[in-house]
C-alpha cells in the first residue's frame, strides 16, 4: 500500500509538473498565412521551421526547435512549420531556397534567417532575435 501511494504521489506530481510546462510552452502549428498574419501585425515574436520529412538535417533540428519552444523564455512565440514540398508558394514568399531554413520575426521585421544549422545554441539565438523589440 506505502508503495501504491508513493507510486500515485509520483505520478501526481509528473502531471503538475507536464501541466506547468505546457502552460509555459510556445506554440508549434502548421503555417497558415491568416494566422502568420495575425502574429505578424499583433507584434508577437514568430519562427517559421521550413522542413521536409526527408531531410537529415531538419529531423536533427526538430528536437532542437520543439524544446525551445517549450522553454518559458519562448512562452509567447509562434513556431509556424512549413512544408517544403507541400507548401512551396510559402517557401517562395519567404525568399527561402531550401528546407532546414528557420526564420525569426518580432511582427512583421525578419530579425533572423539560418540555413542548414543544427548548433542548439546559434538556433536559441535566432529565437532570442524574435524577441528583441
Amino acid at each position: 500500500m506505502r508503495a501504491f501511494t508513493r507510486m500515485a504521489a509520483f505520478a501526481g506530481t509528473a502531471f503538475v509538473t507536464l501541466i506547468a510546462a505546457t502552460a509555459f510552452a510556445g506554440e508549434l502549428k502548421p503555417f497558415e498565412t491568416t494566422a502568420f498574419e495575425a502574429a505578424q501585425q499583433a507584434g508577437n515574436p514568430i519562427v517559421v521551421d521550413i522542413w521536409a520529412s526527408w531531410c537529415p538535417t531538419c529531423a536533427a533540428q526538430e528536437p532542437i526547435v520543439e524544446k525551445l519552444a517549450a522553454l518559458p523564455d519562448f512562452s509567447e512565440a509562434t513556431v509556424f512549420k512549413v512544408d517544403f514540398d507541400k507548401q512551396k508558394d510559402v517557401v517562395q514568399a519567404l525568399g527561402a531556397q531550401r528546407q532546414s531554413t528557420l526564420i525569426a520575426f518580432k511582427g512583421a521585421s525578419e530579425t533572423a534567417r539560418s540555413v542548414g544549422d543544427t548548433d542548439p545554441a546559434s538556433i536559441e539565438t535566432l529565437f532570442r532575435s524574435a524577441l528583441t523589440n
